[in-house]
């Protein structure tokens, strides 16, 4: 097992609380958004982006880049902030979330949003999308990988376990999908909604190989990825365990941010457990 220092681990940390950030403060100055699911996934996307994914800001049409899809749309406050950090747009921009004419809208944009590979939004559809340019890479011999973030309430469409059969099928060990499994979605708790133990078992009766890890430790989710790189014949999901509105005490676990914006007395919390600058 590769071996990261602490420095590096620190780095992630850091780009991943600035992700939560800017996550809040985009959706407290829009108004609008959903803190919960976007702050669950910050450390995920910040592995991905800063030390997973080959990918280049400056050369957004380069063939060989990895692709990542965010099924989970909703959290797109979340990729927003990830990618400004990675240079493919100007923090500053980050403030025009949800305003008119600006480039990102509430969920990501593929025609808009420099660096977002897919439309997202109307769950369930991601890791169909993200099967279909694995595929492609396949067929063209390419080596670039595909990554998908997927929630775990989408788990209850349809869509998603058809998409899971045909990774299986066509075997596409270059797609890793990490399901945020936050454990909340918009009307309760997935098991009261939608049951949906034992989710590793179902996976693997699918032809996955799968891992489960907390999703919010750097080297856990770094560790998982290589493990799946290595996987050859079968597609790989991570089940990360994470905690919807992570980081921010009064979101932790709570379902009244799903998709809340936070007061102004909440949101001056927010910025001082965050470690951020008063607005």
């Amino acid at each position: 097992m590769e071996v990261y220092d602490g420095e590096f681990i620190n780095e992630l940390e850091t780009i991943a609380k600035r992700v939560r950030l800017h996550s809040i403060k985009m959706i407290y100055h829009a108004g609008s958004g959903h803190p919960g699911g976007s702050l669950s996934c910050a450390d995920i996307l910040t592995a991905l982006y800063f030390h997973v994914m080959k990918h280049d800001p400056k050369r957004l049409d380069w063939s060989d880049r990895d692709r990542f899809v965010l099924s989970k749309g909703h959290a797109a406050p979340a990729l927003y902030a990830v990618l400004a950090e990675a240079g493919y747009f100007s923090v500053d921009e980050l403030s025009s979330l949800r305003k008119m004419g600006s480039r990102l809208q509430g969920h990501p944009c593929m025609h808009k949003t420099p660096g977002v590979e897919m439309s997202t939004g109307s769950l369930g559809h991601g890791l169909a999308a993200g099967n279909g340019m694995a595929l492609a890479a396949k067929l063209d011999r390419k080596l670039y990988r595909m990554y998908v973030v997927v929630g775990d309430g989408e788990m209850d469409v349809g869509e998603t376990w058809e998409a899971a059969m045909l990774a299986s099928h066509y075997k596409l060990d270059n797609i890793t999908v990490y399901l945020d499994r936050n454990k909340l979605q918009l009307d309760g708790p997935t098991e009261t909604i939608m049951s949906l133990e034992p989710l590793s078992d179902k996976w693997k009766a699918f032809g996955w190989h799968v891992i489960e890890i907390n999703g919010h430790n750097m080297k856990e989710i770094i560790h998982a990825t290589n493990e799946a790189k290595a996987v050859k014949g079968k597609p790989t999901i991570i089940i990360c365990h994470t905690i919807k509105g992570k980081g921010v005490s009064y979101m932790e676990g709570s379902l009244q941010f799903h998709g809340k914006a936070p007061n102004k007395q909440e949101y001056e919390q927010a910025l001082k457990e965050l470690g951020g600058e008063k607005a």
